[in-house]
């Protein structure tokens, strides 16, 4: 398909045609943007019971189509081989968009799955280090999010 103005071919690209960083940092800016907004504020009070109806029901078709921030992202640590918590305040962002992708990429992945794959090495001090899975909390927050937003589903295989 040639563009008009360049007289260049498109190409179709998917998300294995891009870079994994520039993917993971698109996607996770986008579910940024996709943040909660608040119906009431932007419409006058002065509404009849038929309009307050309509925004109720339009608020709960559309309500699962935003990622919210839970509270404890600034505290909490992503796994127990880390000390702190990420320095990052968009990592949740950011985790949920690499989430997508690898499930978009592999299928199949679950909480275990993802907590080996974000896992690392305990540092033991002296003794030898070993590897340690990832908060599973945080994995399976994530997943129920990108559900609640139609971005996964459950596999039928199980």
């Amino acid at each position: 398909m040639e563009t008009a103005r360049t007289g260049v071919k498109e190409v179709s690209r998917t998300v294995k045609d891009v870079s994994p960083h520039e993917f993971v940092k698109a996607y996770s800016a986008h579910l940024k943007r996709s943040g909660k907004v608040s119906l009431s504020l932007s419409l006058s009070l002065s509404l009849s019971t038929y309009a307050n109806i309509y925004i109720s029901v339009y608020e709960a078709i559309y309500s699962c189509t935003y990622m919210e921030l839970p509270q404890w992202t600034d505290i909490v640590k992503t796994g127990t081989f880390k000390e702190l918590a990420p320095y990052d305040p968009d990592w949740y962002y950011i985790r949920a968009a690499s989430m997508a992708r690898k499930i978009y990429l592999r299928g199949g992945l679950g909480v275990g799955a993802f907590r080996r794959i974000y896992g690392g090495s305990k540092r033991n001090g002296s003794r030898p280090p070993h590897f340690c899975k990832s908060s599973g909390s945080v994995a399976r927050h994530i997943l129920q999010q990108l559900q609640n937003m139609n971005i996964v589903d459950f596999d039928p295989k199980g």
